[in-house]
């Protein structure tokens, strides 16, 4: 009985956790709002009006999507359905399906505890990257000059005056003062590979993970997003000063290095930022993607800024962002980073962590005058190898998304709305893979574990499904 007891107070406090959306943000002195409760605030004729775009009411995208303040409660526990089908399911058939689970052991949880930690991955790693090196959006973009200047830079800052044109113009841009977008997206870890076997989502589409995400940008250097997906939510920010994020394994955390843009909004949705982000790059060359002919920008990350973002005994040794803008639209049309990190545990192997994102952008359509990117998807790798042979493992994952909803120069939208938490916790150890804080020490062989646990975990679910 004292453990059952000592489990249902465990129980207790996790679901008082999940029934919580705000808890991370509400220690924050002078956050009284986020800015969906703002805009629950200026109803006009049941729509809002966002700088001459009006724009359905968010109480359906609220509870559809569970992210801001006013959201239906999220789970932090598994959900085996996986599904968003109303809130009876949410909180009543998952919670209990999950409660008998822990109580009974039945030979599910393998399945239950693998998909956790495939959610798990795929929030980490998908949710809420950052851009390579740190922009300012009010920063001028360089003047195209041909005189004591290589041909290489040259050339790319005339691709990047296309660019700015083909987006709607800099005097259209420089008057947006901030903006919103919303969007559904599907996650997805499809493949696993290690030295011995290669093993795919044994799920197929009913593995993939749904959800939608909100972002709120504003000037100088101020974002916030929102992402809920398979029950559970990461929320990150910038104010302008510092980066944080929220995930609920974590808590909230603050980034390393210097104030970084979110790669989310480079993937169509502010185009003002990416050419920004590019006005450093080269232009090394052309390639076609999907038929279409593409100049390609190479920018990389400047040492101080990699030393500024590695922490203990996690380095990040490069990160190099390729940009293919279209040669007939001059609009991007796929971006490519990729990040390499060494992590050095005490007096054991050195292992490298390599993440790579692929991101393709569809659907340009204006939005007052703008070109946004409506459509796309991401392929990311993660690729670990170490000094050992034979011990590389591969892990590839999807996401793809449409966009719904984009405004600019919302009103009523402050600096308050971007205040961080106040219990933020120093960076986490590597930006290719979060662990918790008392495990730097022991990142490799934690890493491995992760690893092993999951393919043992599979094993035993195909013992029991072949019974």
């Amino acid at each position: 009985m004292e453990k059952k007891q000592g489990f249902f107070s465990a129980l207790k406090e996790e679901v008082i956790r999940g029934l919580s959306p705000s808890r991370s943000r509400t220690n924050s002195p002078g956050r009284a709002r986020s800015p969906i409760a703002i805009l629950l605030r200026r109803k006009k004729s049941g729509h809002y009006n966002y700088g001459g775009a009006y724009l359905v009411q968010p109480e359906p995208l609220i509870a559809r999507y569970g992210v801001g303040e006013a959201l239906a409660p999220l789970m932090e526990g598994p959900d085996p359905d996986g599904g968003e089908t109303g809130d009876s399911k949410r909180l009543g058939l998952g919670l209990g399906q999950w409660v008998m689970g822990q109580l009974s052991r039945t030979p599910s949880m393998a399945s239950l505890s693998c998909k956790r930690s495939d959610l798990r991955l795929l929030l980490g790693v998908m949710g809420a990257p950052l851009a390579p090196v740190q922009v300012c959006s009010t920063d001028p973009l360089p003047h195209l000059s041909i005189k004591d200047t290589p041909i290489e830079t040259s050339t790319a800052q005339y691709i990047l005056q296309q660019y700015t044109a083909a987006s709607g113009g800099l005097k259209l841009q420089n008057s947006v003062r901030n903006a919103y977008a919303m969007g559904k997206l599907k996650m997805v870890a499809c493949e696993y590979e290690t030295a011995a076997k290669t093993v795919k989502n044994r799920y197929g589409s009913r593995g993939a993970e749904s959800g939608g995400f909100v972002l709120w940008q504003m000037n100088p250097d101020m974002w916030y997003v929102e992402l809920a997906v398979g029950g559970s939510k990461v929320h990150a920010g910038c104010n302008g000063k510092l980066v944080w994020r929220h995930t609920p394994w974590l808590g909230a955390r603050t980034a390393k290095g210097p104030v970084r843009p979110l790669r989310r909004a480079l993937q169509g949705l502010d185009p003002r930022t990416t050419a920004s982000m590019f006005s450093d790059a080269k232009c090394i060359g052309e390639k076609t993607i999907n038929g279409e002919d593409c100049f390609i920008l190479k920018l990389c990350t400047d040492p101080q800024t990699l030393k500024a973002r590695s922490e203990g005994p996690a380095e990040i040794i490069r990160h190099v962002l390729f940009g293919y803008f279209s040669q007939k639209t001059g609009l991007l049309v796929h971006m490519e980073d990729s990040h390499l990190t060494r992590i050095q545990s005490n007096g054991g192997d050195t292992v490298y962590w390599e993440t790579t994102i692929n991101s393709y952008l569809h659907d340009y359509r204006p939005v007052e005058g703008i070109m946004i990117a409506h459509s796309g998807r991401s392929v990311i790798t993660l690729f670990r190898f170490g000094e050992a042979a034979m011990s590389h493992t591969k892990t590839r994952m999807e996401e793809a998304w449409t966009i719904e909803e984009v405004a600019f120069n919302i009103p009523g939208l402050s600096v308050d709305c971007f205040i961080p938490p106040g219990d933020l916790k120093s960076g986490s150890i590597s930006e290719t893979y979060e662990l918790p804080q008392d495990e730097t020490g022991k990142s490799a062989i934690a890493l491995s574990a992760y690893h092993a646990k999951v393919a043992a975990l599979e094993r035993a679910q195909d013992n029991w499904l072949t019974v």
